[in-house]
């Protein structure tokens, strides 16, 4: 998902770095377009105009679609590489080493050698996902399968068991069944390692009966529910650094040695954050501006006078001192203050968007800078975001600092902003359903964020603003992740732009979502939930006269009758929706 064209900037516009993708402008008329799918039993027409229309496979399944077909160990690879968070423009940052994680690595190993689970546990900040990243480099030749990297922010059992099943199998344009998922997944020999995990329970048991054959490390908060009791799931803490390994991270980021003063604050610093490599790497950070401040400005009278008093002047002449305990306890506000511009606008996006941070590729549009891409890198290096899957997020604890210090002042704007430059750049012809759904998070935060704020929009007679702006997005983005094969961002699209849409009574709109609602239960064998919604939206298109809403309303309640009776394969003998 590469593309620097997004729209018009404030200066001239630079070629797009993806040679494949066309340079276009906002105003470009965005034909609809439909996509067909197989899904289980039936084959999926994704119509963003009318509604997705829906009619059972023919025997032996759709014949116009290949089966999927097991990767390569390349074809793998290359799936694991374009899954990977971009690569920020500018020189690549150093790695920083993995310190005192010796014994947890070693200990991991031993488990996943004998084919056994685990689950690591930490707080925010503590160095997880470094740690999945080291454990993927011991164990890249353990499993038949390989190693697998999957993320679990907002994702249900469900769409991980899919998620796992595309890394492995090529299956263009073909979600499947419950029955066809449980099969194919139960043959996968895999080392998976699954981050930012989220449930635990029944539903964590769900996953891993599901996946006999793979061995995890799963990695979470302390305060994410714990596994069942029979799922025999050994637990690795993951505690904070020792004092000398704090040091040490921190020389590392500042690139230079310490002296008494800097040591005296990161020993501070380290009791106060019980040793959490995230507070180093940000404290760091903190350093390595002072140094840059000093080498670019000198140390001639006047030139530090402009600091603010928060940050600790000494006044004209004065160079910017240590950092005081409570800076490098909530760094973030001083950290951004001494970043670029669009750096600071990257932030108020973020933190409109509840931490979600837009691609880069999406940034000179949002911003107005051809080259704002940049400051993902300029964020990255002072430890202000995360990798969260493919994409990033702020880091633990920044966005409630950013918001203190008053970044979120002009949110509902920003969001509105972020919707309507992703309303257009979704329902472009050049962007495919794939790309869309790499973009999904950050646009499901901004229909969140819109229908939050119940905020009139920028024209002060409109009443409606920003919920009108959600059905907009939803209307655009919803039919992109459905043919993309993103059902949970499909199912969060859809049910926040029937809120929108009921608030800004947009009675139309809302039927629309309603008929998607059902299509989407029905494909996911929850009979009941697609005949409520169906009717629902039957209802709403009979009294708006929309003939032919009615009429395929009716066509996919007569599948939900059909399943129900039997006449459709498929069924509650499945298991759970899919």
């Amino acid at each position: 998902m590469d593309n620097d064209s997004f729209g018009e900037g404030a200066g001239s516009k630079r070629p797009p770095r993806d040679p494949g993708t066309p340079d276009f402008e906002p105003s470009a008329p965005a034909p609809a377009r439909t996509v067909r799918l197989a899904a289980g039993d039936f084959l999926l027409t994704v119509n963003p105009v009318d509604g997705s229309e829906i009619e059972p496979a023919p025997p032996g399944g759709p014949a116009a679609m290949a089966p999927p077909v097991r990767r390569t160990a390349a074809e793998r690879a290359e799936h694991e590489r374009a899954a990977q968070p971009p690569v920020p423009p500018g020189p690549a940052a150093a790695r920083l080493p993995l310190l005192e994680r010796e014994t947890e690595r070693e200990h991991i190993g031993r488990l996943l050698a004998r084919g056994r689970s685990l689950r690591i546990t930490g707080p925010a900040g503590s160095g997880r996902t470094a740690l999945l990243d080291a454990v993927a480099e011991d164990c890249a030749d353990l499993a038949p399968d390989g190693v697998v990297r999957l993320n679990g922010c907002h994702r249900t059992p469900a769409d991980l068991l899919h998620e796992l099943f595309a890394a492995v199998h090529h299956a263009p344009r073909h979600r499947p069944g419950r029955a066809e998922l449980l099969r194919r997944v139960a043959d996968i020999g895999a080392v998976v390692l699954l981050d930012d995990l989220e449930f635990g329970g029944a539903a964590l048991s769900e996953l891993l009966d599901a996946t006999p054959e793979c061995a995890f490390v799963l990695a979470a908060a302390p305060e994410v529910a714990e596994p069942a009791a029979e799922s025999r799931l050994e637990e690795v803490p993951l505690a904070g650094l020792g004092r000398a390994a704090s040091l040490e991270l921190l020389r590392r980021v500042a690139e230079r040695p310490l002296d008494e003063d800097e040591t005296n604050w990161a020993g501070d610093l380290w009791f106060e954050s019980e040793g959490l490599p995230l507070r180093f790497v940000q404290a760091g950070a903190l350093l390595r501006q002072c140094d840059e401040l000093r080498e670019r400005l000198g140390d001639e009278p006047g030139v530090f006078a402009a600091f603010t008093p928060s940050e600790g002047a000494g006044g004209a002449g004065a160079a910017p001192p240590t950092p005081t305990l409570a800076q490098g306890a909530a760094p973030a506000p001083l950290l951004a203050s001494r970043l670029s511009e669009s750096a600071r606008k990257t932030l108020r996006f973020a933190v409109a968007l509840g931490g979600e941070v837009p691609h880069q590729a999406h940034l000179p549009a949002l911003i107005g800078d051809t080259h704002a891409d940049t400051a993902i890198g300029e964020l990255l290096g002072c430890g202000l975001l995360s990798p969260v899957g493919g994409r990033y997020r702020l880091a633990a604890g920044v966005l409630l600092q950013l918001k203190e210090e008053g970044y979120a002042d002009e949110s509902a704007a920003h969001a509105h902003a972020a919707a309507q430059h992703y309303t257009w750049w979704t329902g472009h012809p050049s962007v495919t359903p794939e790309r869309a759904a790499l973009e999904a998070d950050a646009v499901v935060a901004a229909l969140t964020a819109l229908v939050a704020s119940r905020t009139a929009g920028p024209d002060a007679e409109d009443t409606t603003g920003h919920p009108s702006a959600a059905v907009l997005l939803a209307r655009s983005a919803a039919p992109a992740f459905a043919a993309g094969l993103h059902w949970g961002a499909w199912e969060r699209a859809l049910r926040i732009g029937s809120e929108a849409a009921r608030i800004a009574g947009e009675v139309a709109e809302e039927a629309y979502f309603h008929h998607e609602l059902g299509v989407l239960a029905l494909c996911t064998d929850r009979v009941d939930r697609a005949r409520a919604e169906l009717e629902t939206s039957i209802g709403m298109r009979g009294a708006l006269a929309d003939k032919r809403g009615t009429v395929a309303g009716r066509r996919a309640l007569a599948l939900v009758d059909d399943r129900e009776k039997g006449r459709v394969p498929g069924g509650s003998a499945a298991g759970p929706a899919a």
